[in-house]
Formats: structure tokens, C-alpha cells, sequence
């Protein structure tokens, strides 16, 4: 199983923000494979099937800057290492639409991916950028 955490702000003020891009990448992975989302963890969570693969994927709605607190517990919950986990962020440094897989590394001063770290007990997880450029 993999879990695959999208980073976002709670509000429909925010729901179309380029920020919330990682909310908007589970919940167009949900829809294509029909999952169903249900409050747990402090977010929101559908599990689906991608070929073989299982996936839990998950928004927390704690606000980004406190991710941590809602995937840390579903993490334990599942019994994932970190890296079992995929968090999906956006990425103010990088050009609009770029993308980059990463494991680890620094958290470049992103809160969200801090509280995550903190929470896991290490920075080793996978990470999707997605590049959203700056205002």
C-alpha cells in the first residue's frame, strides 16, 4: 500500500488555489478510480486500486502548515514506513506545471513537509512537486 497525502488549505476560498495543487492530484486520482471520500485522520481519505496497487490517498484538513497531524496517524494507522508515503505539494520555485519526484532531503523551508517530518520521525519520504511559479 502507498499513501498518497495532498497538501492543501480547507475553504472553498482555497479550492481552486494553485497551492492546494496537491488536494487537486488525489482528488482527480480518486475520481478516475472511483474512490469515495470519508472523513478520518483529521482530512479526508478514499482508498482506490491503480493496477495492482493500493493506495490510500488523503487530504488533510488540518491546514498545510500542520499536515503532520493528519498524516502521521494514517501512516501508523496503515503501518507504512516512510517510504510508503507519498506526499504531493506544491512548489513556488519551481516554473508552472514542472514536476520532480524526490526522496528526502531538505524541506526547503516548506511547513507543511516540517510537520510531516516531524510527525514521521524522518524526512525520507517521497515527495511530488509540482511547480505552481510565483505570483
Amino acid at each position: 500500500m502507498l499513501l498518497v497525502a495532498g497538501l492543501g488549505n480547507p475553504g472553498r476560498e482555497h479550492a481552486r488555489n494553485r497551492h492546494n495543487a496537491g488536494w487537486m492530484v488525489v482528488d482527480e486520482l480518486a475520481r478516475r478510480h472511483g474512490g469515495s471520500w470519508r472523513g478520518k485522520f483529521a482530512g479526508q481519505m478514499a482508498e482506490v486500486r491503480v493496477g495492482d496497487e493500493r493506495l490510500a490517498l488523503l487530504k488533510p484538513e488540518t491546514y498545510m502548515n500542520d499536515s503532520g497531524r493528519s498524516v502521521g496517524p494514517a501512516a501508523a494507522f496503515f503501518k507504512l514506513e516512510p517510504s510508503d508515503v507519498l506526499v504531493v505539494h506544491d512548489e513556488g520555485d519551481f516554473d508552472l506545471g514542472r514536476l520532480e519526484l524526490k526522496v528526502g532531503g531538505g524541506l526547503a523551508g516548506h511547513n507543511g513537509l516540517r510537520s510531516i517530518a516531524q510527525q514521521l520521525g524522518t524526512p525520507d519520504f517521497l515527495r511530488l512537486r509540482i511547480g505552481v511559479g510565483r505570483p
